[in-house]
C-alpha cells in the first residue's frame, strides 16, 4: 500500500499532519520508508515545540543546532543526489529539481532556527520558528517531499538495474536455446550462470526490502522456480544436444525454458508493480478470508444494527458454503470429514437464520443497546463458523499429511529410474500413469491447503506448490521417456535424476508448508524470514561436479540433534527478548531479529528441514550470519558511546566477546574442506559458533534494553534504516570528499546522509 512519509511515522498532530500532503509519493520498500521515519520524527518534534513565556539558553542552542544539522546533512545529501542525476540522464531533470527543493528547504529551516542571539525570541522583530510556525511547517513539508522524491528516484535506478539484469539473462537464454554444439553450450552456460548469480543477488535484496508481504511471497516463489530450473536447464539442454532427434527430450527442454521465462516475467511485474496488457490480478478468495470477513460483519452488529442488510450476510454465507464444495466434492476427502463439513454447513445456515430473526426484531423495536438475545445469536454464529473452519483445516491438513507419508519412499520415482535404464516401455507407461495420479492428488491437496493457509503469503506458497507439481509431473514423464528410448545414455539418466530431485524437494517444501499452516492455525506462528537473497553456491556454475553440494545423512543429523535443540532454545530466548522492546524499529532489535531468523534456519538444517538444503547452503548462511553479528557489534559500540552508566562496562564486555566469535565463524565458513568427515566437522563447528553468538545475544538484548530505559535517551539514531544490501552496492563515498564519489547507484550514500538528518531528541 502506498504510504506517505508522515503516515508511516504515525504523525497525528494538526500541524505535522500536513507534512505529507505534498509528499504523496508511493513508497514500496522498507529501506526508503525507514530512512524517512527518523527524519519525520525529528522535524515533527521541532515544529511541535511547546510555546513558553521564557526560553532557556540551553533550549535555544539546541533548536539552533537542530536547524544547522538539518541544513548541513541536506547539503551533503543533495551533493550525492546531484551526482546520481549526472550519472543517469533519464532521471537528471526530476532529480535536480528535487535536490534544489531540498536544499532550499534546509536553508529555510536553518534561518528560522537561528535564534541563539535573541534576548526575546517572540518580540525581537525577526522572523523565526517562534513567530512563523507556518513557515517551518511549509519548509518541513517541502524538505520531506523533496527528500522522499530523491530516494524514490534513486530506487528507480535499482529497478532499472534488475530489468537490465533480466534482459541479459533472457538474451543468453536465447543463445542457449539455439546452440548446436557441446563446446559452445558450455561457454554460454558459464556466462548464463554468472548472470543468474547477479540476478539472484539483485532480486533477493529487493525481496527482503519489499513492504508488501504478498509481493514478497510471490517474489520468493518466482526466484525458487529460477533456482531449480537453472539445473534443469543444464541437464535438459545437454540431453537435447546428445539426442537431437528425440521429441521427448525437446519437449522436456522447451518446458524448462518456458517456465523460466514466466518466472522472469513475474519478477519484473513485482518489481515494476505492473501487469501485462493492463491485466488485473484476480486471485481466488480463500475460505478463511471469507469466514473472517463474515465474522467481522456479524460482530459489527454490536456497534450498528443498520450498517448492512440481511441479504448481504446471507450472500456472504452462501459464498463460503459454495467454497466448501471444493472439499466435499473432492474425491480425496474422507467420508468422515465430508459428513462433518456438511453437518457444520447446515448448522451455519440455521444459526444465521436465528441471528437474522433476532436482529430484525431488535431493529423493529429501535433499541439503541444490543439485546441479550442478539448477543447470544452473534456468539453462536461466530462459534459455528469457527467450528466449520476447524473442520476444513483438519480435512485439508490430514489429507496432506497422509499423502506425504504415503509418498515418502518415492517408490514411483525409483521405479521410473529403474525401468528407464532397462528400456522397458510398457513398465514406463504404467509408472508414468501412477505419477500422473500422484500429481493430481498433490495438486488437489495444494488447492485445499490454500483455503486454510491463514495468511496471504502462505496462500501464495500453496499456489506455487500447486504450479510446481502441475508442471514438474509432465517434465519427469518426458525425461523418463527419453531415458527409456536411450537407456544407455548417462546424460538422459542424469536429467531424469534432476527432475526427480525437484519433485522430492517440492514434497519436502510441502511438508514444511504444512507445519507452517498448522502453526498459524494454532496461533504460534513466528515470522521466521529465510534469507533467500543470496545465490546458492554450486547451483549456477557450469563446473557442477566440482562444486556439488552434499546433504547430511540421518546419522549425522542425529549427532547434531542435541546441539540443534540447544540452538533452537536460544533462538526462542532471543525472540522473547526482542519482543520486550517497546521500539520494534530500533536498530539493535532489527539486527537481533535478523540474526535469530538465520539461526532458526540453521537449526532447521540440523533436522533436515527448512530452506537450507545442503552443507554449502549452511556455510553460506553462516557467513552472512557472522557478518550480521559484526554489524550488531558496531551498532552496540556506537550505542555504548552515548551512555554514562555503571552498567556500560558490562555491555562493552559482551561486545568484546561477540566480535571474535563472529570472526571465527566467518573464517570457519570460508575454509575449504574435502571429505565426508571434514565436512561434518565444519558443519558442527559452524553450529557451535552460531550457538556462541546466540548465547551472547541473549545477554546483550536485555542489557541494552535496560540501559536504554535508564538513560532515557531519545533513540532516533537507533532507528533501523533497513540498509540496502552491501553485497550489492559497494560505496566509495566518505564524509570528507563527497563530490564526484558515489557508489554504483548512490543509494548507500543517500541513506548515509539522510541518517545524518537524525539527532538525539534529548539534545
Amino acid at each position: 500500500m502506498a504510504t506517505s512519509p508522515c503516515s508511516s511515522s504515525g504523525v497525528s498532530s494538526s500541524s505535522s499532519a500536513g507534512l505529507g500532503a505534498e509528499a504523496a509519493l508511493e513508497i514500496r520498500t522498507r529501506s526508503v520508508e525507514q530512512t524517512l521515519v527518523p527524519l519525520v520524527s525529528q522535524i515533527t518534534t521541532l515544529i511541535n515545540h511547546k510555546d513558553k513565556p521564557k526560553w532557556s539558553d540551553k533550549t535555544l542552542q539546541a533548536i539552533q543546532r537542530v536547524g544547522q544539522a538539518v541544513n548541513l546533512a541536506v547539503g551533503r545529501f543533495v551533493t550525492v543526489g546531484e551526482a546520481i542525476a549526472n550519472e543517469n540522464r533519464e532521471l537528471k531533470e526530476e532529480m535536480s529539481i528535487a535536490c534544489i527543493e531540498a536544499k532550499r528547504a534546509g536553508e529555510t529551516i536553518a534561518q528560522l532556527t537561528d535564534v541563539t542571539n535573541l534576548d526575546h525570541p517572540e518580540s525581537d522583530g525577526r522572523i523565526t520558528i517562534f513567530t512563523d510556525k507556518t513557515g517551518v511547517v511549509k519548509a518541513a513539508r517541502l524538505l520531506l517531499s523533496s527528500v522522499t522524491k530523491v530516494l524514490v528516484l534513486a530506487d528507480r535506478i535499482v529497478i532499472k538495474q534488475i530489468i537490465a539484469s533480466r534482459n541479459k539473462v533472457l538474451a543468453t537464454m536465447e543463445q542457449l536455446e539455439k546452440v548446436s554444439s557441446f563446446q559452445e553450450f558450455v561457454q554460454i552456460f558459464s556466462q548464463f550462470g554468472n548472470e543468474m548469480v547477479e540476478f539472484a543477488h539483485l532480486t533477493g535484496d529487493r525481496q527482503n526490502d519489499l513492504k508488501d508481504e504478498k509481493k514478497k511471497a510471490r517474489m520468493a516463489a518466482a526466484r525458487a522456480v529460477l533456482e531449480k530450473c537453472t539445473m534443469m536447464l543444464l541437464t535438459a539442454s545437454k540431453t537435447c544436444l546428445r539426442h537431437p532427434d528425440c521429441e521427448s527430450a525437446l519437449l522436456n527442454k522447451e518446458g524448462v525454458f518456458h517456465r523460466m521465462r514466466l518466472a522472469l516475467e513475474q519478477v519484473i511485474e513485482i518489481v515494476t508493480d505492473s501487469r501485462p496488457s493492463g491485466e488485473n490480478e484476480m486471485a481466488p478468495i480463500s475460505i478463511y478470508t471469507s469466514i473472517k470477513e463474515f465474522k467481522n460483519k456479524v460482530e459489527g452488529l454490536r456497534e450498528n444494527l443498520y450498517f448492512l442488510s440481511k441479504e448481504n450476510l446471507s450472500t456472504m454465507l452462501e459464498l463460503i458454503l459454495e467454497h466448501t464444495e471444493d472439499f466435499t466434492d473432492s474425491a480425496y476427502t474422507s467420508h468422515e470429514h465430508r459428513e462433518r463439513i456438511l453437518e457444520q454447513s447446515k448448522q451455519a445456515k440455521m444459526e444465521l437464520e436465528q441471528l437474522v430473526s433476532v436482529w430484525m426484531q431488535a431493529q423493529s423495536q429501535k433499541t439503541k443497546d444490543i439485546t441479550e438475545d442478539l448477543e447470544v445469536a452473534i456468539l453462536k454464529t461466530c462459534q459455528c463458523m469457527n467450528e466449520l473452519k476447524r473442520e476444513l483445516h483438519h480435512a485439508a491438513t490430514s489429507l496432506a499429511a497422509d499423502l506425504l507419508r504415503y509418498h515418502a519412499d518415492h517408490m514411483v520415482l525409483k521405479a521410473l529410474k529403474i525401468t528407464g535404464v532397462e528400456g522397458n516401455l510398457e513398465a514406463i507407461a504404467e509408472y508414468t500413469c501412477k505419477l500422473s495420479e500422484q500429481k493430481e492428488q498433490l495438486v488437489e491437496t495444494c488447492r485445499l491447503l490454500r483455503h486454510v493457509s491463514g495468511t496471504e503469503s502462505l496462500e501464495i506458497t500453496c499456489i506455487h506448490a500447486e504450479d510446481t507439481f502441475q508442471v514438474t509431473g509432465p517434465q519427469i514423464i518426458s525425461a523418463a521417456e527419453t531415458l527409456t528410448l536411450h537407456p544407455s545414455s548417462k546424460i538422459a539418466k542424469e536429467n531424469l535424476d534432476v527432475f526427480c530431485e525437484a519433485w522430492e524437494s517440492q514434497l519436502s517444501d510441502m511438508s514444511m508448508l504444512l507445519r507452517e499452516i498448522g502453526d498459524v492455525f494454532e496461533g504460534r506462528r513466528g515470522e521466521k524470514r529465510a534469507y533467500l537473497s543470496l545465490p546458492r553456491p554450486g547451483k549456477h556454475n557450469a563446473n557442477l561436479k566440482a562444486l556439488k553440494p552434499v546433504k547430511l545423512d540421518t546419522e549425522e543429523q542425529a549427532k547434531l540433534g542435541k546441539l540443534g535443540l540447544e540452538l533452537h532454545l536460544l533462538t526462542s530466548d532471543v525472540d522473547s527478548e526482542t519482543e520486550k522492546w517497546e521500539d520494534q524499529e530500533n536498530e539493535i532489535v532489527h539486527h537481533g531479529q535478523s540474526i535469530s531468523s538465520m539461526a532458526h534456519s540453521m537449526y532447521l538444517f540440523t533436522r533436515g528441514e527448512g530452506l537450507l538444503k545442503t552443507t554449502q547452503d549452511l556455510f553460506h548462511q553462516a557467513e552472512v550470519f557472522a557478518t550480521e553479528g559484526i554489524k550488531l557489534a558496531s551498532v552496540l559500540t556506537a550505542f555504548s558511546d552515548q551512555l554514562e552508566d555503571d552498567d556500560t562496562p558490562l555491555l562493552l564486555l559482551e561486545i568484546d566477546k561477540l566480535i571474535p566469535v563472529c570472526q571465527q565463524l566467518q573464517i570457519t565458513a570460508k575454509t575449504t574442506v574435502q571429505g565426508k568427515n571434514a565436512t561434518f566437522t565444519k558443519v558442527d563447528t559452524c553450529i557451535r559458533k552460531t550457538k556462541g553468538v546466540m548465547t551472547i545475544l541473549s545477554q546483550v538484548l536485555p542489557l541494552s534494553c535496560k540501559l536504554l530505559k535508564k538513560c532515557g535517551t531519545g533513540n532516533g539514531w537507533l532507528k533501523s534504516p533497513h540498509p540496502w544490501r552491501e553485497n550489492r552496492l559497494q560505496t566509495n563515498t566518505n564524509d570528507d570528499s563527497m563530490e564526484g564519489k558515489t557508489d554504483a547507484f548512490g543509494i548507500k550514500s543517500l541513506e548515509h546522509h539522510v541518517a545524518n538528518l537524525t539527532f538525539l531528541e534529548s539534545k
